[in-house]
């Protein structure tokens, strides 16, 4: 055997074989199965043209799901080729720090009472207290200040949704006032 050829099977056993990261083929498996679905969505459109729409609904949803498929068979190529991200190469978390138990609890809270009240109170009153209260669990002690913010978000959103994408978020106790 010639000593190129034993150098090369040499450095061939040497090397090490390329990690297969199992979380980021997952992630082309979700990509693919959110594709298809949005193209087999997509496919089942009536696709009703009129003069101010002369595309129709199809057009857009297609390109998405197949955007979706091509990333997603892309993502699959460079992870089989060694890519990988970074582990946590861009979060500012401390890893070993524990949760944060009692704000995530008093968040999901926070949340929780939203989807409860904002039938009967509506979205003005409810969306206050789920901005107010969001903030207050999230560490802000400035209350005043937060209360005004959480009433105008609130307001804001509600008429943002009314008048610019004529969505009626409920009124709650506030109809016939709003």
């Amino acid at each position: 055997m010639s000593e190129s050829a034993a150098t090369a099977g040499q450095s061939a056993a040497a090397r090490p074989s390329v990690p297969r990261n199992i979380a980021e083929y997952g992630v082309c498996v979700f990509l693919t199965l959110l594709g298809v679905v949005v193209l087999v969505d997509a496919l089942q459109l009536n696709n009703n043209r009129t003069g101010v729409d002369p595309l129709g609904p199809k057009p857009v949803p297609v390109f998405v799901g197949t955007v979706l498929i091509v990333l997603a068979v892309a993502l699959a190529v460079a992870v089989s080729r060694g890519n990988q991200a970074e582990a946590e190469a861009g979060e500012d978390i401390d890893l070993n720090q524990r949760v944060d138990v009692k704000t995530v609890l008093l968040l999901l809270g926070v949340f929780v009472a939203n989807i409860v009240l904002i039938d009967f109170l509506g979205w003005v009153i409810s969306g206050g207290l789920l901005f107010y209260g969001s903030a207050l669990a999230l560490g802000s002690r400035h209350y005043i200040r937060d209360l005004a913010i959480s009433a105008a978000l609130s307001l804001a959103t509600f008429y943002g949704f009314a008048i610019g994408l004529g969505v009626g978020l409920p009124a709650g106790i506030l109809q016939g006032i709003l």
